[in-house]
């Protein structure tokens, strides 16, 4: 049995606290891991380097759908030079809610992040945001052996349901705290267990009962709890199984 939980997304390098209180407050709340994502070429050097620092910071490298025009082959290049220091590649994908004015080069460099991950045998973390069908169809095509974590997955029971078909994973965050999250906390109840990890998104996306302070790792587990109440099981199991998916996922 595992006896403690993995936060398998905080942007650990966002948050506005020493490190050290971070991993205190990880310890108190049973965190063990926590996987830290790059979205932006300036913020690869500083998360290679917490991962050497600190042995429960995992690095994930990516460029976030936003900063797809910053994609590079010296970003490339940076990411194969580390391949030994991560874990995944991620956060990758697709968000039309912001900006769907270079949708075409979003899904150029989503692709070209799938390739890569393909050629480093790294599995992916995908960021999708109101691109749903574009999101899935580009994974279809390109990716060829990585195995797929979909990060504060928001799609509805029925496209949780395709991506599981295909063996990929869903990923449930402190959205499924919230009152009116009602499709998120379907898919909660639904997804089948060993393809379900936990994550907080820190300093994002805070779950109840802290909604409106910033959101730490030390947090993902009131994502357990609410999952375990959904699911009508206990605690101790939910956590056992999301941590032993996790390791298996990140290979940790």
């Amino acid at each position: 049995m595992k006896n403690y939980l993995i936060d398998t997304h905080a942007h650990i390098d966002m948050i506005e606290a020493p490190i050290n209180n971070i991993l205190q407050q990880m310890e108190t709340a049973g965190v063990k891991k926590v996987i830290n994502p790059s979205v932006e070429v300036k913020t690869m050097n500083k998360i290679i380097e917490l991962s050497k620092t600190y042995e429960n910071i995992y690095a994930m490298l990516g460029i976030y759908p936003s900063e797809a025009k910053t994609y590079s082959d010296d970003v490339e290049e940076f990411i194969i030079k580390n391949r030994k220091n991560i874990v995944a590649i991620g956060e990758i994908g697709l968000d039309y809610y912001w900006d769907k004015s270079f949708k075409e080069k979003q899904c150029e460099i989503f692709a070209k992040q799938i390739k890569l991950a393909n050629k480093l045998n790294l599995p992916i973390v995908i960021h999708d945001r109101d691109a749903h069908k574009d999101t899935f169809d580009i994974l279809s095509e390109f990716n060829s052996c990585s195995p797929i974590l979909f990060h504060c997955f928001s799609g509805s029971v029925e496209f949780m349901q395709e991506c599981t078909k295909k063996g990929w994973y869903i990923a449930n965050g402190g959205v499924v705290t919230f009152k009116n999250a009602v499709k998120t906390k379907e898919v909660a109840q639904q997804v089948p267990l060993d393809k379900l990890v936990l994550e907080t998104d820190s300093p994002y996306l805070t779950p109840v009962p802290f909604r409106g302070k910033p959101n730490t790792p030390a947090f993902v587990k009131y994502v357990a709890e609410e999952i375990a109440k959904l699911r009508d099981m206990a605690l101790e199991e939910l956590t056992d199984i999301t941590t032993q998916n996790a390791e298996r996922f990140f290979g940790i």
